[in-house]
């Protein structure tokens, strides 16, 4: 026997209707609840998930479409089928148009047609309850969506305050190593110059060429040349009282860099 995978209620106020209706169901994969009026099956829809309700129409107290309309509005997923006499025709189709009604019945029906009609109808149930499904995952998934772009969005915004704090601080450098009053040049790992501040341009005045690219070693004396060398080829400080460059002597000082820089070149000052 195929497992219950759907909940059918059938209300009728005739006994022999709904004992009809359950023998026509009991081999297909169904639970099959029973009300014989429409309060009895309202207080068992309150306590079960039914996909698919089947009434009669002529009942005492609540007529089949007053309890659909109410069906409709309480649990508007579950499917409505009214079994109705040819007399009812007029407020059946009316209960159809205004969508109270899925489908309707007459009595007596034909039950290989009807056993069809609600297995279509239970079809048309999980097809509504997968669009559902998909539909919910497609929401929550453009949440989601939203909520990284959101994120990205900040993260972009946070790294663009970052880099903007990072190159004004550079600019702040630059300004400040230019200004500071006392030669700095900055040499590569091979002793080209790369950088001159403010000071260090003045030693053209005395006729030193001093430019970017030009290898330092030009610039300096022979001992404070080979005293660069050494500092090049051991990555190393080194330091030196005396020398001379043009017109003026200095106190030499070649630093390396170091940290996320290190063997990427070296600094000198001259100290008059």
């Amino acid at each position: 026997m195929e497992e219950i995978q759907h909940t059918v209620l059938c209300v009728d106020d005739e006994v022999n209707i709904l004992n009809s209706l359950k023998r026509l169901l009991r081999r297909e994969p169904y639970q099959v609840l029973t009300a014989t009026s429409g309060d009895e099956a309202l207080s068992i829809l309150a306590n079960n998930e039914v996909q698919l309700i089947v009434c009669d129409q002529r009942m005492p107290g609540m007529s089949g479409t007053e309890l659909m309309s109410r069906v409709r509005d309480l649990y508007p997923e579950t499917i409505r089928i009214v079994l109705s006499g040819y007399s009812e025709i007029k407020t059946i189709t009316e209960a159809i148009n205004k969508g109270h009604i899925y489908k309707f019945f007459f009595k007596p029906w034909d039950d290989e047609n009807l056993k069809l009609e609600i297995r279509a109808a239970l079809q048309h149930w999980e097809l509504i309850r997968a669009n559902k499904v998909l539909h919910e995952q497609v929401i929550r998934h453009n949440q989601e969506l939203s909520q990284i772009n959101e994120r990205l969005e900040q993260l972009v915004w946070e790294r663009t305050q970052e880099l903007e704090f990072r190159n004004q601080a550079l600019e702040v450098s630059h300004a400040i190593l230019a200004d500071i009053p006392l030669p700095i040049i900055g040499m590569d790992p091979d002793g080209s110059v790369v950088l001159i501040n403010r000071k260090a341009e003045d030693l053209r005045e005395d006729g030193i060429e001093l430019h970017v690219d030009n290898p330092m070693r030009g610039v300096l004396p022979s001992q404070a040349a080979m005293l660069l060398d050494q500092a090049l080829s051991e990555n190393s400080a080194q330091s030196m009282q005396g020398v001379k460059i043009g017109a003026k002597t200095y106190d030499m000082k070649i630093v390396p860099l170091s940290g996320q820089f290190s063997n990427r070149g070296f600094i000198i000052t001259l100290l008059e």
